[in-house]
């Protein structure tokens, strides 16, 4: 998936979604499961969100993200905010090349763009390659519950004088899956004129049953799973499922 223009409005739509509680996740499951050292590869790192948040608290941090456009805007958030990041721009199902690292994240659900199960697979064996031997892997994936009954066949929209969006979410194909329609009116300064575009983004999730048999064909421990930014075990109305996993 391109994302093209959507790179330059996306963090309109993502400005309520609490990168400061990933981050505090990130820290307190690093120390308490004693990451090897502060490598860390962000991957499908979007605008750059986390990776500028890391690399503010020393962490040497490399983005990977499937969207050039996604990489410009990090650049250039990266140079606002005077941080040094190492960014690639490769499909996370097909990662190759990057050398080892202590953690490897994808965090805000961007395995869910993952729309077969084999690339989910190989995705985790990809990981698995760039971690160093006891490297920690760490992972969000959207609940069956948000998919069936907080998505499909939902409609948000908002509103505001230089974005708007109307957002349409209906039951994908496949099980467990939505296709997510997003059309977008985008102010142009210089013409004082609406521009539109739209988007298709398709999203597939699993069981936990699912994820666990992945990993550990995949060589990985998994040391925890947990939901909703909060030290329990998922619910059956959870909506985000968080992993933990070594590599072994």
């Amino acid at each position: 998936m391109n994302y093209g223009d959507f790179a330059y409005v996306y963090d309109f739509l993502m400005q309520d979604v609490p990168y400061d509680k990933w981050l505090e996740f990130f820290q307190k499951k690093a120390n308490i499961y004693n990451a090897p050292g502060k490598k860390v590869m962000d991957l499908a790192c979007g605008t750059g969100e986390l990776s500028i948040r890391l690399a503010k608290l020393g962490y040497q941090v490399t983005g990977v993200d499937l969207s050039e456009d996604m990489l410009m805007v990090t650049s250039q958030k990266a140079n606002k905010e005077s941080v040094q990041l190492s960014l690639f721009q490769q499909n996370m199902s097909q990662l190759e090349g990057l050398g080892l690292y202590d953690v490897i994240t994808v965090f805000c659900d961007s395995l869910n763009y993952l729309t077969s199960p084999n690339e989910v697979q190989e995705t985790f064996k990809r990981i698995h390659d760039h971690l160093q031997v006891n490297g920690l892997f760490f992972f969000d994936i959207h609940s069956i519950y948000k998919m069936e009954h907080i998505f499909s066949n939902q409609t948000f929209t908002e509103i505001e004088d230089e974005v708007s969006y109307i957002w349409n979410c209906f039951e994908g194909e496949n099980p467990y899956s939505v296709e997510h329609e997003l059309t977008f009116f985008v102010l142009d300064e210089k013409t004082d004129q609406y521009s539109r575009f739209d988007e298709l983004h398709k999203q597939r999730t699993y069981t936990e049953d699912d994820y666990h048999l992945w990993l550990n064909e995949a060589g990985f421990d998994v040391l925890e799973v947990s939901a909703d930014f909060a030290n329990e075990k998922p619910k059956e109305d959870s909506e985000r499922i968080f992993f933990v996993c070594r590599k072994k």
